[in-house]
């Protein structure tokens, strides 16, 4: 990132979300409270012009009006991290793979775990639909928003939760 980053908040079923812009592109778009929530001052100035796209695509996606986004978005993370994140953004929607499939899907089977942590620091949450990854038995596992809405997200993706 080279220009200053701004930001919006928008409301949503599963609370407040901040979406942050820099160059251009989506950078982030956070949960409160979430685990590796960014410092605020990190998000810039407050701008409700800014991602008016994706603040859109996000009302539809929790409407069930949408399942895949095309907001362009730029991600800053180690190039590891980054093949976690790009490999998330091929899971279906209303599916869910394993820390071991998305592993193996980048090409190093025996990482599950760093998989797990790089999936923990997604910075476009939601849109990089890191809510889709489960324990290698189908159980929910470390959300950085919290299995609560892990699940929320989960279910309004099966056609089961309230928009």
């Amino acid at each position: 990132m080279t220009g200053r980053p701004t930001h919006t908040v928008m409301d949503s079923p599963v609370g407040p979300l901040t979406l942050v812009a820099a160059d251009g592109a989506l950078c982030g778009l956070y949960m409160d409270g979430q685990r590796h929530l960014p410092a605020a001052e990190a998000f810039g100035q407050r701008d409700d012009t800014v991602l008016t796209d994706a603040v859109g695509q996000v009302e539809e996606y929790f409407a069930g009006r949408r399942t895949q986004f095309d907001v362009p978005m730029t991600f800053a993370g180690t190039e590891f991290q980054q093949q976690v994140w790009n490999a998330l953004r091929t899971i279906p929607y209303g599916q869910t793979v394993s820390y071991g499939v998305i592993a193996r899907q980048i090409g190093t089977p025996a990482a599950s775990r760093a998989v797990g942590l790089a999936n923990g620091r997604n910075p476009i949450g939601i849109i990089v639909p890191c809510h889709r990854v489960v324990g290698s038995t189908g159980r929910l596992t470390g959300y950085g928003g919290g299995l609560e809405r892990k699940q929320l997200l989960l279910d309004l993706e099966r056609g089961a939760a309230p928009a």
